[in-house]
Order: C-alpha cells, then sequence, then structure tokens
C-alpha cells in the first residue's frame, strides 16, 4: 500500500504545474526621448495591457497572474504615469497611442491584442486610426467613455478639474475609491491612491482635457478591421451602444452588473474568463 501511495504521489508531483510567470520590469525610449517603464511576464501570444488615468500598470496585477500562465503578457505605465517620464508635454491621445506602436515596435511583438481600460480606450483608437489594425489580432475596451461627441463631458466635470488642482490629494483620494463597487483591502486603495498622486496635477488635468477634447471617434473606428471586446459597467451602457452603432457584428459586449469602473478588479474572475472566451475566438 505504500509502494502504491508513493508512486501515486510521484505521478501527481511529476505533472508540470501551471503557474504564474515571474515579472520583469523593463523601460525603452520613445521617438521623443522618453523612457516607458513596462512590466512583462510569460511567453506565447502577446497580450498588451494598459491602464486609465493617472493608474499604474501593476493594478492589472491579477490578469499578469493569470494570463502569463499562458500569454507573453506586457503592461505599460503610460507617460507621465507610474514609473514612466513624467515629461511637460506628450499627452494628447495621438501621442500616447503612438508610444504604445512603438511599445510594440521595440519589443517586437506580432500580431498582439490590445487591452485598454478607460482612457485608453480613446487612446487605442486614435492607435488605429494612425496606425491601422493590420499590425493587432485585436483589441479589448474596458469601460471607455466613448459616444458621438466626447466633448459633452466638458460641462459636468470642468468643476472637478478646477478642484483637482486645488487638492490633489483630496480629489485622488475619492476617485480612486469611486473606482469600486466590490470592498477593497484599505493598503490596497492607498497605494493605488498614492500612484495615481505621482502624475502631476496640471498634466492629471491635461489628460483629461485632451480625451473630452476629442471631436470624432469615428475615423478610427472605420479602420478597425479586427474583432473587438468592450466590457462596461451599466453606467457605460451609451457607449456600449455607441460602439455597436460603429461596429455592428465586429464587436462583442459584456455587461458587468453589479462592478464599479475597475470591474477587472473588482470581478477578476469574471473578467479573466470573458477575456480568455475572447482571446480563444481570434483568428491565430
Amino acid at each position: 500500500m505504500r509502494t502504491r501511495l508513493a508512486v501515486i504521489l510521484l505521478c501527481i508531483l511529476s505533472v508540470p504545474s501551471v503557474q504564474a510567470q515571474a515579472v520583469k520590469s523593463g523601460f525603452f525610449k520613445t521617438s521623443d526621448g522618453i523612457r516607458i517603464h513596462y512590466l512583462e511576464a510569460g511567453s506565447g501570444r502577446p497580450l498588451v495591457f494598459i491602464p486609465g488615468w493617472t493608474m499604474p500598470a501593476w493594478i492589472w496585477q491579477k490578469q499578469i497572474d493569470e494570463f502569463s500562465k499562458a500569454y507573453h503578457v506586457i503592461a505599460v505605465d503610460p507617460r507621465s504615469q507610474g514609473e514612466s517620464d513624467k515629461p511637460p508635454y506628450g499627452h494628447l491621445p495621438e501621442t500616447r497611442a503612438r508610444d504604445y506602436k512603438e511599445l510594440v515596435d521595440q519589443l517586437a511583438l506580432e500580431q498582439p491584442i490590445l487591452v485598454g481600460w478607460s482612457m485608453a480606450c480613446g487612446e487605442l483608437i486614435k492607435y488605429v486610426e494612425q496606425f491601422g489594425a493590420d499590425n493587432i489580432a485585436g483589441l479589448v475596451l474596458v469601460d471607455g467613455y466613448l459616444t458621438e461627441k466626447p466633448s459633452d463631458l466638458f460641462a459636468p466635470i470642468s468643476g472637478w478639474m478646477n478642484q483637482l488642482q486645488q487638492d490633489r490629494q483630496k480629489q485622488a483620494d475619492g476617485f480612486v475609491r469611486s473606482m469600486f463597487k466590490k470592498p477593497q483591502p484599505e493598503d490596497y486603495l492607498k497605494r493605488v491612491i498614492d500612484a495615481s498622486v505621482q502624475v502631476p496635477a496640471d498634466t492629471a488635468v491635461v489628460l483629461i482635457y485632451n480625451m473630452i477634447a476629442v471631436k470624432d471617434f469615428s475615423p478610427g473606428l472605420a479602420r478597425i478591421n479586427r474583432s473587438v471586446l468592450f466590457t462596461y459597467q451599466p453606467e457605460s451602457q451609451p457607449s456600449a451602444d455607441f460602439l455597436k452603432s460603429k461596429l455592428g457584428d465586429r464587436l462583442r459586449l459584456e455587461r458587468f452588473d453589479g462592478d464599479g469602473h475597475a470591474l477587472f478588479v473588482d470581478d477578476a474572475e469574471k473578467f479573466n474568463h470573458v477575456l480568455k472566451e475572447f482571446l480563444q475566438t481570434l483568428p491565430k
């Protein structure tokens, strides 16, 4: 009996386990001289994660851990965020989109899937507008504000943009806590808040202004010839409707009821499952 148990145990231990891969930290320099930081783990098909306004690359940690088991995962600190340089220029969506294209080129990523959250959704549409979609395998847009007229948002948030410059810490605290509907550990929330306030206040405001100053997403949407997944919470239903009207059958919608803006943190298990299913539908 002991021998049989030993053999069974040996067989179990000899089966390779699928584990998250070690995360490496790297930098590359853009064509205008800015050092961009990124996290990298795993191997296989490339999967690039881009965070939203003032957020760090590591906010995708639950996705890095899961997808690095089978994919080459890269999570980016956009310029002026996280550990990337914080220059007083280059914060247009078009410029940040160019940064992502240069990351793809410098890391020699073949047919990556690009995943953008919040502000990064518009930046990825600008990516396609400038560079086309032939060099990517698919797009995943996570709870971004995408409408016919983004500038309509200016009046409702202009006061908040002023408050950002008056009390950066207070506004970052309120914003970060509002991103979640599920309880998060206090030390985690403080870590995200601390990362957010590393973005200079004036830069934070300029990023918002440039996001809502986009006149029309139609040129970029018209160039999308790849499958697109849009995951969103109920407040973003107008964005889902707008994307559906522009992309038709190229778009897959997944609504996350009961989750907040950072839905991939609030319900990481569901988000990862939805993303895995979408990735499996993409041509190799």
